[in-house]
């Protein structure tokens, strides 16, 4: 290279110089313990927004005080001490969105834990956002079926609904929110399960059984487990929250299970206590209410006009010995569309799942039915809660009436067909026939033990006989008299030939 090329390059290297400066807000450390930081001199900081640490762990802001910012550490402490300079990002704490998370396992910031590399997305977005307004909802009125008999018949799920699973340990919650996931094959259903506070094992297991059932290719799972630390399991349910918006407002369809909400609330807690924010009810801080709802109002079902999109989601609080009328089941039962209530007594006594119907409810009803369900169902509840209150005064009495035995025949029955296995849901249609067939008691001369046979048995001769019926049911046809005389044809003769081969 000779002196005027050198020269020119020169020239041109000064032509297109820019001055810049990068200004930076900076504070002092001057107390850190706990994962939790106070910084003096980030004067203009904002709520939530993303703080970086030298040793390039970010922690995040949430009590913006008259002299100093708490900052919760979204990492490890090591090697951070009091005086160290922090830095403002001028960003929110946000997390990446897009197709590529569905089928991964990522952790609180969306980061993969899978072992499967890293996660191509180019969009980030704030975990916190403003829930829908009114205007810009619909009414729920499209099913989201979970496969379970005892809920789609007695306690319909719709699609933007936000329905509870409340009870104790050990009942079978988790269970019914792997089936919903299972039973979304082929609904076009994007489905996101946050785990806050659960054993590693358990995550582990769940995305097995996932994958198994071939549900991971339109799942993601967000997992903050017991060993993450509180910021992580704080943030975890509105990471899951944004990523599924991003699907909603592409107009598809999402399922978000937070499991559970209750160890949620204690994340939380924890934080409050160690950032000393005054501690109230049960040493949760006062704003713990806001917690649960600004994340659970974000679920809707979008007008058209904004999408057509819908989130649902599915709380899951844990009770202590049934006990729904503590703090935070309280909170979160007043801010959901119903409950579904697992009770220990029915799954200690085998019966499962373990639905009270008593105390589930759903606030969105027959509108989140099939025409044919809503037709079907409509004794169902009615004659279970009877069943259940008769069977309580029967075992104190020898002789009953004609009537009352007819009654909790039919309750056994009713409570046999109700009982499903795990992994295993029911397309609507074929919960239709069996329901319609113990409502009407075709299965009055069936011995209860033989009720688990029948079932499979009928739902065989359905699939492969009556095709057009189950399709028909299935596209929401009502239950005419057309489709009426068919299923009757069907049962009679299918009973009758299962009577006399037993």
């Amino acid at each position: 290279m000779n002196i005027d090329e050198i020269s020119s390059l020169i020239k041109a290297q000064i032509k297109n110089y820019e001055h810049k400066t990068e200004h930076y807000e900076t504070g002092t450390i001057i107390t850190i313990g706990d994962e939790i930081a106070r910084a003096y001199g980030l004067d203009n900081c904002v709520s939530n927004e993303l703080i970086q640490f030298p040793n390039g762990v970010y922690g995040m802001a949430l009590n913006l005080e008259e002299s100093f910012v708490s900052i919760v550490l979204l990492g490890s402490g090591l090697g951070i001490k009091e005086g160290d300079v922090v830095r403002r990002t001028g960003k929110v704490v946000s997390v990446p969105v897009g197709e590529a998370l569905i089928g991964r396992v990522v952790n609180a910031l969306g980061q993969p834990i899978d072992g499967k590399g890293p996660v191509q997305t180019s969009q980030m977005n704030p975990i916190e956002s403003q829930a829908p307004g009114i205007i810009d909802r619909k009414s729920v009125s499209v099913p989201l079926q979970t496969g379970i008999k005892a809920i789609d018949s007695m306690i319909p799920i719709g699609r933007g609904q936000r329905e509870l699973i409340i009870g104790d340990r050990q009942t079978g919650k988790t269970a019914i929110v792997t089936d919903t996931i299972i039973n979304q094959k082929g609904k076009d259903v994007i489905c996101i399960y946050v785990a806050v506070g659960q054993k590693n094992s358990t995550v582990s297991q769940l995305v097995d059984t996932l994958t198994r059932a071939g549900a991971m290719d339109y799942t993601i799972i967000v997992s903050s487990t017991a060993s993450d630390a509180a910021p992580l399991q704080y943030i975890a349910p509105y990471s899951g929250c944004t990523m599924g918006e991003y699907f909603m407002s592409k107009g598809m369809d999402v399922l978000v299970i937070y499991d559970d909400l209750s160890k949620h609330a204690v994340a939380y807690r924890t934080l409050s206590l160690l950032i000393r924010r005054p501690p109230g009810r049960e040493a949760y801080p006062g704003d713990v209410f806001y917690l649960h709802s600004r994340l659970l109002e974000r679920a809707a079902r979008l007008a058209p006009e904004c999408g057509g999109g819908s989130l649902t989601a599915l709380p899951i609080i844990e009770t202590q010995e049934g006990d729904v009328s503590a703090y935070i089941p309280t909170n979160v039962i007043s801010i959901t569309d119903g409950q579904i209530f697992l009770e220990s007594e029915l799954f200690n006594a085998g019966i499962m799942p373990a639905v009270n119907p008593g105390i589930s409810v759903s606030r969105v009803g027959g509108s989140a039915q099939i025409k044919a369900m809503k037709q079907v169902s409509g004794k169902l509840k009615l004659l279970y809660s009877q069943y259940r209150e008769l069977q309580s005064f029967a075992q104190f009495g020898s002789d009953l009436d004609k009537d009352t035995k007819a009654r909790l025949d039919q309750g056994q029955r009713i409570v046999e067909v109700l009982k499903q296995d795990r992994n295993s849901p029911v397309p609507v249609e074929l919960q239709v026939a069996i329901i319609y067939a113990v409502v009407n008691n075709y299965l009055r001369d069936i011995k209860v033990n033989d009720i688990k046979e029948y079932e499979k048995d009928l739902f065989f001769e359905l699939t492969s006989y009556y095709d057009d019926l189950l399709t028909a049911i299935r596209n929401g046809e009502s239950m005419n008299d057309a489709n009426k005389a068919k299923l009757e044809e069907a049962l009679v003769k299918f009973t009758t030939k299962f009577i006399q081969s037993h």
